[in-house]
């Protein structure tokens, strides 16, 4: 399906796809919804969450691949890097248009990361996707899913968790993307993200990811004892 958050052809879901973004450090988030936040979704809206490192993107490749379902792409204003492609990793916008689909509440979620870059989740494509059954996942943090499952309760949210706190930050350092001040933040910013998590009560499953094909065969029995239930 192509379709842009204002109903054009510029949008996509896609059977694969990057991470979702990651806003630890909200600057304004929920809007009001188009959709009565009720209305049933005979789809079912996938939520995972998780800190930085945990593994969160190769389950939901793998979901994907097991249960055929669509990934939802966001919407950002940052500078696109060079292996990144527009429409397949990120929507990449100017903040003009951001804040004008803000005002128009064209997003599920939206939030400014850092006091810089906003990030937000088109509902357009998301709705039209569970209208038609489809199973559409949402790779994204705390914040996102609290503001989602305002919109659509009926929305599955699992949260993925490190065994403990020395291999999360183990597996930050194995990535190689930065250096170690950065990989410092980032395993403060997720200890206060798995904080809020295990706070709130955004989520109907937390799944401790100490070895990979465990953890997906956990997060994967849990989608399919929710499909089921769908019918």
């Amino acid at each position: 399906m192509l379709v842009s958050p204002s109903g054009g052809v510029s949008s996509r879901l896609r059977p694969m796809g990057a991470s979702g973004h990651a806003a630890n450090d909200h600057a304004s988030a929920h809007a009001h919804a188009q959709t009565p936040a009720h209305e049933h979704c005979p789809g079912l809206l996938l939520l995972i969450c998780g800190p930085s490192g945990v593994g969160k993107t190769t389950i939901v490749h793998e979901l994907i691949r097991r249960f055929g379902g669509l990934f939802s792409i966001s919407a950002t204003t940052r500078q696109r890097s060079p292996q990144e492609r527009d429409g397949v990793d990120y929507f990449f916008v100017d903040e003009p248009t951001f804040q004008e689909w803000i005002t128009e509440d064209r997003f599920l979620e939206h939030a400014q990361v850092f006091g810089r870059a906003w990030y937000g989740t088109p509902e357009a494509p998301v709705r039209a996707e569970l209208a038609k059954g489809h199973l559409v996942v949402l790779d994204i943090d705390v914040q996102g899913a609290d503001n989602v499952r305002k919109r659509i309760p009926e929305a599955l949210a699992i949260f993925v968790l490190p065994p403990n706190e020395q291999e999360l930050l183990k597996r930050l350092r194995a990535r190689g993307r930065e250096d170690e001040a950065a990989i410092e933040r980032r395993f403060a910013e997720s200890k206060l993200e798995i904080a809020r998590a295990m706070q709130g009560h955004t989520f109907d499953a937390f799944v401790v990811n100490d070895t990979l094909p465990r953890a997906t065969d956990e997060v994967s029995a849990i989608v399919a004892a929710r499909l089921a239930k769908r019918g």
